[in-house]
């Protein structure tokens, strides 16, 4: 996986191609993976967190952890 961070923007690809983007827009972040508005670091982890799904599924202990951070704030 590879993650492209800018002031606006983050893209999060695998394999050659994009899965999951998030764009900044005043102080909150919106990642197309996940339902919320979210800080910087929350959607760093939501980018993280797509891609672990792909690579590892939903009963992963990662994946578990990860969506229970950002529902946690």
């Amino acid at each position: 996986m590879a993650l492209e961070i800018t002031e606006t923007t983050m893209t999060a690809t695998a394999n050659g191609q994009v899965i999951a983007t998030a764009t900044r827009q005043a102080n909150a972040w919106y990642v197309t993976t996940w339902p919320q508005p979210l800080d910087r670091n929350g959607a760093i982890t939501a980018l993280t967190l797509a891609e672990r799904l792909i690579t590892h599924g939903e009963d992963d202990p990662c994946v578990i952890s990860f969506r229970e951070e950002l529902a946690n704030g």
